[in-house]
């Protein structure tokens, strides 16, 4: 039988968007058991809700949307005036020191110590392991489960599985490591580069080394679930794909201030890789089919499945700017926030109700605008 594979990208709030579409599909299919799901970022948080599950399908996607509902920035991280501002002049301090002695370390522009916190309070953990994730492997409804981060300390690109029968594989910049997944994996995948501090995990295969957000240097996004045996790939992205006319259309009046080129550069490094493994993937197919199986050369065709966002996830986060703690705001404001039509940037950190429910929304839509294919792909066997 074709295994499917759930792909979650990554994306900071944008990640309620997955939650949304997860929500259809859990009303169409209360009961279904996905074996193999993989992580990134925000993603890794919604994969790991659903891999540690003790309900059914329907019942942890409830949860999660129950979690993303009442999300607030200060549950992500710190917003109290006096932690931002900290912060800041540590960083000032830093960049003016010219790398002298007696210089306080920066981790990151952002304590996300109220993340941990969250995890660790809504996952089934036992001393941080996520063990929620053993119950659903001994009694079958999951085969593998993987996380993905980015060793800021060997530059690799490393996969953490959890599951049965795997067997460990390694690429140029990108390794797989079997473990026992754990809060201290997920709050790595999602480390925000600069914004969220890196998290050290120490293993008995590659040591104690630092690791940050995993969409770093994860040029094949969709490689992990099919390494793990995965007919079928279900990815839900959060990259809203613009038309020509947008794309064409300025984004910024006057000189680009630093939110449009963070935006720029955490979404290609985040999200638009993920279009460029499907396309990789779906030439791939193309060429498979057009021969006999035992011309293959071991490769399988992939039946696959994208759903995106179909409205720009920046353009609604501007609206809800003013729904920010004030200290928060500030922040962003400096960066430029106001200077974009479409901040990327704050996108990724909206987490506001309002917002997060509005995109939650959108998810759904964007499933039920594709229920045709869903639902052949899910109740159908792999049919190239």
């Amino acid at each position: 039988m074709a295994e499917i594979g759930l792909v979650l990208t990554g994306g900071g709030a944008r990640g309620a968007y997955q939650v949304g579409v997860l929500s259809w599909i859990a009303r169409r299919y209360p009961e279904l058991d996905i074996p193999i799901m993989t992580g990134v970022s925000a993603g890794a948080v919604n994969a790991a809700k659903l891999a540690s599950r003790f309900g059914t399908f329907a019942q942890s996607v409830e949860e999660l949307r129950g979690l993303w509902s009442e999300l607030q920035v200060e549950d992500v991280f710190q917003v109290a005036p006096w932690s931002i501002a900290w912060s800041a002049f540590r960083w000032g301090s830093r960049l003016t020191a010219g790398g002298g002695k007696g210089v306080a370390r920066v981790q990151g522009l952002l304590d996300t110590t109220p993340l941990r916190e969250l995890l660790e309070e809504v996952m089934v953990t036992q001393e941080g392991v996520l063990s929620g994730i053993d119950y659903n492997l001994e009694r079958g409804a999951l085969k593998s489960v993987a996380i993905i981060t980015a060793s800021y300390t060997t530059s690799q690109s490393v996969v953490w599985v959890q599951g049965r029968g795997i067997e460990p594989w390694t690429r140029p910049n990108r390794r797989a490591i079997q473990t026992r997944l754990r809060i201290d994996h997920i709050m790595a995948s999602a480390a925000l580069p600069l914004f969220f501090p890196a998290v050290r995990i120490d293993d008995p295969v590659v040591g104690s080394h630092w690791y940050g957000d995993g969409g770093m240097r994860l040029s094949a996004p969709l490689s992990p679930a099919l390494h793990l045996g995965a007919d079928r790939v279900l990815a839900i992205s959060t990259r809203y794909d613009r038309g020509r006319p947008e794309l064409d259309a300025p984004r910024v009046a006057d000189y680009p201030p630093p939110a449009q080129v963070l935006g720029l550069l955490l979404n290609s490094v985040f999200l638009d890789l993920i279009d460029q493994d499907v396309i990789r993937l779906e030439r791939l197919n193309s060429l498979l089919v057009k021969l006999p199986p035992e011309e293959r050369n071991g490769l399988r065709p992939i039946r696959l499945l994208t759903i995106r966002p179909s409205q720009d996830l920046a353009r609604m986060a501007a609206g809800h700017e003013l729904d920010l703690p004030w200290a928060f705001r500030f922040m962003t404001r400096g960066l430029g926030t106001r200077e974009t039509r479409s901040p990327d940037i704050l996108a990724m950190l909206m987490f506001n109700p309002l917002y997060l429910q509005e995109v939650m929304e959108l998810g759904e839509h964007d499933a039920e605008a594709n229920a045709h294919e869903l639902e052949r792909f899910i109740e159908e066997e792999n049919d190239l």
